[in-house]
């Protein structure tokens, strides 16, 4: 037989490996009879485990806001009488007196609000005056040695030593012998050129009260000026001030015309009030045009309050005679300067001002 031939001939396969392998011959061991089964001893139980209950975590302890009472205000209790229908149709209601508040020495006024304007650039340049920002002209040139003139006997006036002194050393009267000689004109132009200096400040007060027009020809609007302020109806003379555009300058109006003006310039209260407009400001330069000294009693009066005064003199008008005379009538102010306007210069003359249009060579 071989691995070929069919399996019911070959035998098994244990018949089969120990005939080849001669299982057959080999000694056997005895084998021993396996013990009889019994039945299996139950296990002990185990004992079963029980967890404890477990406590619930207390509350954390939150402490309570303390309690601050709140104000409670209970309004009392109105008692309304009952009023018939006639009685409020047939009587009149009467007006109760309004008791009086009485305001203690804490009280404060609140401050006047200060009035701002414009100035109108072209009304400067048609009526021939300094334009604020523009070119050097001859007459800015000129107004420039003018005010250093001014400016070097304020000084003066100022080193006298009182405090009095040094305010009315700030306060100049521009004035004229008589109407349509350049007072105005020269006002102006005097307090746009001073205005260019770095450490003053330039009040420019109306004081002409029959025919004010500084702010016609600036293009300021009207409002309360000085007038009102020596006549009481204004109580601050710095609430009247317009703040212009122009750096440093400032305008006070005349304000609304009486026939009084020279009265209220003569009394006290005219006095503080004109000191005061220049003690308000240590920086302040107060420029006064005035009346025409011979036409107007106002500017014989404005002469106490200031330290020093410009008459203007037209060269092809006033006479030597106005002169002297206009003198006389300010001989209250100690210091009077002269400026002759309407000069005609000849040709090939100085001329300031042409030298900043000059090219270099």
């Amino acid at each position: 037989m071989n691995d070929h031939s069919p399996r019911r001939l070959r035998g098994s396969l244990l018949e089969r490996a120990a005939g080849q392998f001669h299982y057959a011959d080999a000694p056997r061991l005895p084998v021993e009879p396996l013990p009889p089964l019994r039945a299996a001893e139950p296990l002990p139980a185990a004992p079963m485990f029980v967890p404890e209950p477990i406590a619930a975590p207390e509350p954390a302890f939150v402490p309570e806001p303390a309690f601050v009472p709140e104000a409670v205000f209970v309004a009392e209790p109105v008692f309304v009488a009952p009023v018939a229908v006639e009685d409020v149709v047939a009587a009149p209601a009467e007006s109760e007196p309004v008791e009086e508040l009485e305001l203690g020495d804490a009280f404060l006024a609140p401050e006047p609000e200060a009035q701002s304007g414009v100035i109108d650039r072209a009304l400067l340049r048609e009526g021939g005056m300094i334009v604020p920002g523009a070119p050097i002209t001859p007459l800015a040139e000129e107004f420039r040695m003018v005010k250093r003139q001014l400016l070097t006997t304020a000084r003066a006036v100022a080193n006298q030593g009182t405090a009095q002194a040094g305010d009315r050393a700030r306060m100049i009267l521009v004035c004229s012998a008589h109407p349509d000689e350049g007072k105005t004109f020269c006002a102006i132009n005097l307090a746009l050129s001073m205005a260019a200096e770095k450490d003053m400040e330039i009040l420019l007060v109306d004081a002409d009260f029959a025919k004010p027009d500084i702010l016609e020809r600036l293009g300021l609007p009207g409002g309360p000026g000085l007038l009102d302020v020596l006549g009481g109806s204004v109580a601050d003379a710095e609430a009247c001030i317009i703040r212009t555009d122009v750096p440093q300058l400032s305008v006070l109006p005349a304000g609304t015309r009486t026939n009084a003006d020279t009265e209220l310039l003569a009394s006290d209260r005219a006095r503080a009030i004109l000191d005061g407009l220049a003690s308000a400001n240590p920086r302040r330069i107060v420029i006064f045009d005035s009346p025409p000294a011979l036409a107007a009693s106002p500017a014989s009066v404005l002469a106490f309050h200031v330290g020093q005064a410009m008459l203007v003199v037209r060269a092809d008008k006033t006479t030597e005679g106005d002169l002297r005379e206009a003198v006389t009538t300010l001989d209250a102010c100690e210091h009077i300067q002269l400026i002759l306007n309407a000069v005609s210069f000849q040709p090939g003359g100085r001329r300031f001002g042409s030298y900043y249009g000059e090219t270099a060579q």
